[in-house]
């Protein structure tokens, strides 16, 4: 009867939009190369004239590049004429690029310049007289720059990069990003399920102190803490933040309650792993942004970094992580913010579960395609919370992958 009057689009997600077959071309297709702006990189990772990086939308490879000009700018990572990579490596210089397959080559913005003995040998052979390079070449995107973080889309109808993030999502970046960054680490890990499970983990602030024992044990992230979720108002954007309080007696909620979570026997050998340093003054010590459809941004004390959620089949996920510092960091700030990069990653103190469990949901779900997960803490509905006992911001994604995908 209750679900009669509730949102069962939102509190009801069908396990089969896990592990259904024909939707990953379908996603691909209306979300990551639809309306919506790809995290590419950083531009702090282009700083020269030639300076690339290559990188995906979604499953789509993209080489991203600075130009002589000085702007950055993107295209298809797929050779005009059968479809090799143009660009081999992650990363380099180039003053153009060259199919190693056919010779066919692109200067930095993408376009065919050159098509090897186009005009044949010896009078024989070659591209026919009507050929032109002009009508030839690999997709570009669009890009948009917002506070040294660089977004793709193949789309002319996405919004401006602003009012796609909605103002206190571009606050909230902002108050990270507000100066020039330097990348100190990057690795990939490969996560056993679909994506959409990690996208939504990264915006359940409800499971955080629940399945990671570090964060409750030396209380970086406890629901009782003060914080509060934000969710723009498409849904798919958000920011989970938290902040500790030393001199606050110790809630005794999760120990009410039993929780695994909840154990005083873990001491840390060497404490000064979270022996860090204040840099903002708004009190903030946790923040976890994110941008539909697979952009995060953490701040976890004094641990920064960027992720991208890449698909990889239907349950296979590639998820890029890139640590980066501020480029004015001191010698000691850059050696906590390197110590605390051990609380994240697939080894990492509090995210090693985040690795493992999508895979755990992945293959609890194998024979129940025609159920549907609840996702009802804090409500029906998809907005922003004072407290972070809730689920709005899962919900709030469902909301956006709804719209693009047109269900």
């Amino acid at each position: 009867m209750a679900l009669k009057t509730r949102r069962p689009h939102l509190t009801r997600i069908p396990f089969s939009l896990y592990s259904d077959a024909d939707l990953p071309e379908q996603e691909q297709k209306r979300i990551f190369r639809g309306s919506t702006w790809n995290f590419l990189c950083l531009d702090a990772e282009l700083p020269d004239e030639g300076s690339y990086r290559t990188t995906f939308c979604g499953t789509t490879p993209v080489v991203v590049v600075r130009d002589g000009d000085g702007e950055i700018y993107a295209f298809e990572n797929r050779c005009a004429h059968r479809g090799a990579l143009i660009a081999l490596e992650k990363s380099g210089k180039a003053d153009n690029f060259q199919c190693v397959y056919h010779a066919w080559s692109y200067n930095r913005q993408g376009d065919l310049t050159g098509v090897a003995f186009e005009k044949g040998v010896k009078g024989q052979g070659g591209m026919p007289p009507g050929f032109c390079k002009e009508e030839h070449g690999p997709r570009k995107l669009r890009i948009a720059v917002f506070a040294g973080l660089v977004f793709g889309s193949f789309s002319e109808d996405v919004p401006d990069i602003e009012d796609y993030l909605g103002e206190e999502i571009c606050q909230r970046i902002e108050r990270v990003m507000h100066k020039p960054v330097e990348v100190i680490g990057r690795f990939t890990q490969a996560l056993p399920n679909n994506w959409k499970l990690y996208v939504e983990n990264v915006k359940d602030s409800y499971h955080a102190s629940l399945l990671h024992l570090f964060f409750t044990t030396f209380e970086l992230n406890r629901l009782s803490q003060k914080g509060g979720v934000i969710v723009d108002a498409s849904g798919g954007h958000h920011a989970s933040f938290s902040m500790i309080d030393a001199s606050a007696e110790k809630d005794s909620s999760y120990q009410d309650q039993a929780l695994r979570s909840d154990n005083d026997r873990y001491r840390l050998k060497d404490p000064s792993l979270l022996a860090g340093f204040t840099e903002y003054d708004d009190g903030v010590t946790l923040q976890i942004l994110s941008v539909f459809p697979g952009f995060v941004l953490q701040q976890i004390q004094n641990c920064l970094a960027v992720r991208q959620v890449l698909p990889r089949g239907v349950d296979r996920t590639e998820l890029n992580w890139t640590y980066f510092g501020y480029a004015d960091d001191t010698p000691a700030q850059r050696a906590v913010r390197l110590k605390q990069s051990n609380l994240v990653g697939p080894a990492g103190f509090i995210s090693m579960e985040d690795g493992a469990v999508g895979g755990f949901v992945q293959r609890g779900i194998a024979g129940a395609s025609d159920k549907a997960a609840v996702v009802e803490m804090g409500g029906d509905h998809a907005g922003s919370s004072e407290g972070r006992a809730t689920e709005t911001s899962v919900r709030g994604f469902w909301k956006a992958y709804r719209h693009h995908m047109g269900a």
